[in-house]
């Protein structure tokens, strides 16, 4: 990991339990490593870890290691996405990734891509080596730029132009920026297309064949407005005993997309699809992703069918899997449920034959909702930014997404067939992949704790400060009480400790935070301690192992309910086709790595690759996703420069603090120069509480926070802290962070 200022970070392969975070290479030290690298490192020294050094992420009391690389094993970045530049001294392309710290030579010829130079009449060495009039194509142009030589003790990397992708601020210009600096599979080759509109043919007789049928059902699919894939479809029936049947119907994903064959060599390159506000980078190609494996209404589609029986009480009696063929009634949406379900009266009409059914789905999933909790599942329901377009494609508004009871009933039937089927893999002994999601790091429980404090807020945790260490002359203000954030400080001083994790064992469960949760429901802090719970937890990812699901509370999970557009639940599909074919049959050693086959098992070794390259495609395309709504949330706010508006902080870093828009819902930083603009003095980042202050000599100006008097006319500090309001001006757009910052807005 390479920081914008040049140092970096090396996140071992193996975890060494003696070091407390990463190895710090020194910005002398990085040789012409670059972020996202695979790289050997050699340890320099290791020494304690000092209290207010936080850029490792470790926690205070433990070891830091310091390093330098010794070579590069594999490289992040073949390519690299900037603006091209004519310079006196030779073309230059500026990078759009700020932890690159060179531009990028172009040396004479290497500018023209071949379109360029068939345009200028060129051969294909032609002006190589010789410098060439300006191409008015290219100054100022997106540039995609192949790397010929990385940076080294200083020298700038140097690279030839393959891609000229539009002008800054074309439309869609952004999206293909972030596809090439994510290094997103895009295009797929003719071979793959091809395969895939081969394998794209109508249900066949003998493809039914063998397959339970479920076509004269009202099976639907739900999902939301925009969604083109729509690979499940769920059926809900109340039984007389008072229990009720589950279906779940997948797309049979496996039955297209065989095994060795260019379509699935494809799928397994990208992992995952990919999700932008107004595009979609797929897994499979259209014909597949869009057509046939798409379970469209009125018609045939083959699907893997998870059937769940449960009881009054909710409580799962059976699962049977099965092949099976279904013809969708509808295609439904969260919206029209929703109504239905609230009892809206056109909607009521327009869905008169499906109406009772959903209202039975809602019953089943309050149901299900319920038991979960009772196991300590984990529901943060934090909202997540949406954009609304017009008719031309322009924003207009950046708003909280919603979750309905439509949205929540999908989400508690997908867990339930993907619950059912891990355990029946399990229970049958056959290695699969699953979703892990591991118990957090007892520092990270640390840093949580110490941060909520100042909220009056704790997960309870027993035995979590083993160990306490007092401060010599070291005080602290306090502590907040409960529910009252704003008591912070009021109060004596209290001698510092240092609380430090005996053991890196943690005692803790979900149930510890689903009980603070609970807590704040409805409480002013609520987003944010629950947006500092969530950072203290680990990432879910993939393993061949079943290591359970700490946040859902489960002790086995897999991902098998979304085929379509996530690689590892295609590999499910497979295995438990093998084993629903060989009902009686143990799973044997090894695996079968025949080509074309929809029904197979992997060896250890296999899934352990998989897990580990999905899981990386995983996290690569939600940084690309969040990356993109960062550059849209960047143009849309480019349009309300000027403008004021009241916000909350909530994220406080040594640069400044971070802040969420209650009108529109936009995250900018509000940086510390912009402070010690308002507070007429220097700022500092005070550890102790997570707040920066000013530092006595600035009386503040005017309306900015903290600047009050209190009883006596005695100046009340001047601080920003963790959950404050503010009221603020959207000052500039950082252009290559793609950040909108803010400026504290004068109160009339």
């Amino acid at each position: 990991m390479l920081h914008h200022d040049g140092y970096g970070f090396v996140v071992p392969d193996v975890p060494m339990p003696q070091l407390d975070g990463d190895v710090f290479i020194p910005r002398d030290a990085v040789e012409d490593a670059m972020h996202g690298d695979h790289v050997l490192a050699k340890l320099q020294r290791v020494s304690d870890f000092r209290r207010g050094d936080f850029r490792g992420g470790g926690a205070r009391g433990g070891q830091r290691a310091e390093g330098r690389i010794v070579r590069v094993l594999g490289r992040a970045h073949p390519s690299v996405v900037g603006l091209f530049r004519y310079a006196p001294r030779g073309n230059v392309v500026l990078p759009y990734d700020v932890r690159m710290q060179h531009e990028v030579e172009i040396p004479p010829g290497e500018e023209l891509t071949a379109a360029l130079r068939q345009k200028l009449g060129l051969g294909d060495s032609g002006a190589r080596g010789g410098r060439l009039s300006r191409v008015p194509e290219l100054d100022g142009a997106v540039v995609n730029v192949e790397l010929l030589r990385y940076p080294r003790g200083g020298a700038a990397p140097t690279g030839r132009v393959i891609e000229i992708l539009g002008r800054p601020g074309d439309l869609g210009v952004d999206i293909e920026i972030i596809i090439r600096k994510h290094h997103l599979p895009h295009e797929f080759s003719g071979a793959v297309l091809a395969e895939a509109e081969q394998r794209a043919a109508a249900v066949s007789e003998a493809e039914r064949e063998g397959r339970d049928d479920f076509r004269h059902l009202p099976i639907v699919t739900i999902d939301g407005e925009t969604a083109r894939d729509f690979d499940d479809a769920v059926y809900v029936e109340r039984r007389a005993n008072g229990g009720w049947g589950l279906q779940v119907h997948i797309a049979d994903v496996a039955h297209y997309v065989r095994t060795g064959t260019a379509l699935d060599q494809e799928a397994r390159l990208r992992g995952t699809s990919v999700y932008f506000p107004d595009r979609a980078v797929p897994m499979l190609p259209e014909a597949l992703s869009n057509g046939m494996c798409s379970l469209k209404p009125r018609e045939e589609r083959l699907v893997m069918s998870a059937l769940m029986e449960f009881d009054a009480a909710g409580k799962m009696l059976s699962a049977h899997m099965t092949p099976g063929v279904i013809r969708s009634a509808e295609r439904m949406t969260y919206t029209d449920v929703n109504k239905v379900i609230e009892g809206d009266a056109d909607a009521t009409v327009r869905y008169a034959g499906l109406a009772g059914h959903f209202r039975d789905m809602k019953e089943l999933a309050l149901l299900l909702n319920a038991r979960r909790n009772e196991h300590g599942s984990i529901d943060f329901d934090l909202p997540e930014p949406v954009i609304e377009f017009d008719e031309q494609q322009r924003m207009t508004n950046i708003v909280r997404s919603e979750r309905n009871i439509a949205h929540r009933l999908i989400e508690e039937f997908m867990l339930a067939a993907n619950r059912a089927v891990a355990g029946y893999l399990l229970r049958r002994g056959i290695a699969a992949l699953h979703r892990v999601h591991e118990k957090p790091d007892a520092r990270k429980v640390l840093e949580f704790e110490e941060l909520a404090r100042a909220f009056g807020y704790s997960l309870g945790v027993a035995d979590l400060h083993q160990r306490e260490i007092a401060v010599r002359h070291g005080r602290v203000p306090a502590p907040a009480k409960a529910g009252r954030p704003d008591s912070y400080g009021h109060g004596r001083e209290r001698g510092m400790r240092v609380a430090l994790p005996g053991s890196t064992e943690l005692r803790i469960t979900p149930q510890h935070y689903q009980r603070l949760l609970r807590k704040l429901a409805g409480k002013t802090e609520e987003r944010i301690v629950s947006y500092l719970m969530l950072r203290s937890l680990k990432q879910a990812r993939y393993a061949a192992e079943p290591l359970g699901h700490f946040a859902l509370g489960f002790d086995e999970y897999t991902h098998f309910t979304s085929p379509i557009r996530r690689y590892p639940d295609l590999i499910v599909h497979r295995v438990l086709k093998w084993a629903l074919e060989r009902p009686q049959a143990a799973a044997p050693v090894g695996s079968n790595t025949a080509r074309g086959l929809e029904a197979t098992l992997y060896s250890q070794r296999q899934l352990e690759e998989i897990a580990s390259e999905t899981s990386e495609a995983e996290r690569r395309a939600n940084g690309a996703e969040r990356e993109l709504m960062d550059w849209k949330t960047a143009q849309f706010m480019e349009a309300h420069l000027g403008e004021e508006y009241e916000g909350l902080i909530i994220s406080v870093q040594k640069f400044g603090c971070f802040v969420e828009l209650f009108e529109v819902f936009v995250e900018g930083l509000l940086p510390i120069n912009a402070l010690e603009e308002a507070a007429g003095a220097r700022c500092v980042f005070r550890e102790r509480d997570h707040a920066i202050v000013a530092l006595s000599g600035g009386a503040g100006r005017r309306g900015a926070t903290g600047s009050r008097r209190g009883r006596g006319a005695k100046l009340k500090e001047l601080a920003w802290h963790l959950g404050d309001r503010v009221h603020v001006r959207a000052e500039r757009i950082d252009p290559m962070r793609r950040r909108v910052e803010f400026a504290i807005a004068e109160v009339p």
